[in-house]
């Protein structure tokens, strides 16, 4: 299975990056890591480009909310995207927050997953569940 994968934004977290990548690779994924300081439409051009089934955004600044509220308008404007399952992790917000709260505000962007202040390995079982739920792993 093909993921995209990379930083949103101004994040420059390249080590957590990189655990990710190797841990995506690992799993037997097939990876197309973007790396930090990434553009919403970078991510968006890249799935169209590669064909990926998954969309993995990882921010560790908080960044990622101002980002993901643009992901509905960006869904509208790729055709073809239904499918790819689409998935933000790490640190979404900035200063503290309640977690059902937060992940309940990703998925109204449109994400499927989201993985505020989980472990890695959490994050990727849920993944792999969903994809096989999907008939996509």
């Amino acid at each position: 299975m093909k993921v995209v994968t990379g930083v949103v934004g101004n994040d420059i977290h390249v080590v957590a990056n990189r655990l990710i990548d190797l841990s995506l690779r690992a799993r037997g994924y097939e990876v197309f890591n973007l790396g930090v300081n990434t553009h919403l439409e970078e991510f968006f051009d890249a799935v169209v480009e590669t064909g990926a089934e998954v969309l993995m955004i990882s921010s560790l600044n908080g960044e990622a909310e101002g980002w993901g509220r643009e992901v509905p308008l960006l869904k509208s404007r790729y055709s073809n995207l239904d499918d790819v399952i689409m998935m933000i992790g790490g640190n979404l917000v900035v200063g503290s927050g309640n977690t059902e709260d937060i992940v309940a505000r990703y998925k109204k962007y449109g994400f499927d997953l989201v993985c505020h202040q989980m472990d890695l390995n959490t994050g990727l079982d849920m993944l792999q569940s969903l994809s096989e739920e999907r008939g996509i792993a």
